[in-house]
């Protein structure tokens, strides 16, 4: 890493401190904190799209089409409506609605506790909410596991029921939901689907998804010129539109900004910025979770 920016007292000492010591310092240093949370933060705290997790859930539906991963497998275009929401209520159920508490999330919440932040996020699943974080100060850019969307994106509106996920589960056979259970668009009358961007159709952006991002952008605002601590944590490449590419644009428009990421893959770094980068590469849950028990 190249000489490190003089903004930051924390650094001049960062030789000498453990990760976690090094990142609960550069937390209590900066003025304003930017938060991006990508997969890989709820994969550190269990929530994984493979192995077990995914098997035990979905063996029909990857015995069927060899799916390799549950995130491939939610975005297939699968044969008809009744088996899209045959495969959909399940992965709802187990990525929102009956998602548990993650440590690594509730962990986070108590290091912030007394910090100016703001958070934005790839993640559609339940994770700050199940955390109990102050969800006006997360923005989802990527929309929610437990919304839904009008497949034509003929209307700006988001939907949910929960009790229908629940009973096309209960219900569903030979990987099919019944048919009258399979839900349309009240204004036009073609499908509903779950509320996530995709490269060809992007995504619904209804009252409530501006209102995040409103809240967001000002926060942005009201920092841009402070010692704003950009925190990258399990971003990978997927997106980097949304988070990695904008945390370093960001940063390297304000001299006073560092970017830490946190990231067991050593993924580029603009040249420009480099003096103003710390990179973290140890294990995201025990990091988070040793800053918030103090004992770092």
């Amino acid at each position: 890493m190249q000489q490190p920016t003089t903004h930051w007292q924390t650094l001049s000492e960062s030789s000498t401190l453990s990760q976690a010591s090094l990142l609960h310092q550069l937390m209590t240093e900066a003025e304003a904190i930017v938060i991006g949370i990508g997969a890989g933060m709820s994969a550190a705290t269990g929530f994984t799209y493979v192995g077990k997790r995914f098997t035990d859930a979905f063996p029909d539906f990857i015995e069927k089409y060899r799916f390799f991963d549950m995130l491939q497998a939610s975005l297939f275009d699968f044969e008809d409506a009744q088996e899209y929401w045959a495969f959909q209520s399940r992965f709802s159920l187990l990525n929102f609605f009956d998602q548990p508490v993650g440590r690594a999330y509730v962990d986070l919440r108590h290091m912030l506790s007394d910090k100016s932040y703001h958070i934005i996020t790839t993640n559609a699943d339940n994770a700050f909410y199940a955390a109990q974080f102050d969800m006006d100060k997360v923005f989802r850019i990527q929309g929610e596991y437990g919304l839904w969307q009008c497949s034509e994106h003929c209307h700006q509106q988001t939907y949910q029921d929960e009790a229908l996920i629940r009973k096309m589960v209960q219900t569903q056979s030979d990987m099919k939901v019944p048919a009258e259970l399979v839900p349309y668009c009240p204004e036009c009358g073609a499908r509903l689907e779950v509320n996530k961007r995709t490269e060809e159709k992007g995504m619904v952006e209804d009252g409530h998804f501006h209102e995040q991002k409103e809240r967001y952008e000002q926060f942005l605002k009201r920092h841009h010129d402070q010692k704003v601590l950009f925190l990258e944590i399990g971003v990978g490449h997927t997106t980097p539109q949304f988070i990695k590419h904008p945390f370093q644009e960001m940063t390297q428009a304000n001299q006073k900004a560092l970017f830490v990421t946190m990231n067991a893959k050593d993924y580029f770094i603009p040249h420009a910025i480099r003096p103003q980068t710390v990179q973290i590469y140890e294990d995201i849950s025990k990091v988070l979770h040793t800053i918030a028990l103090n004992k770092y």
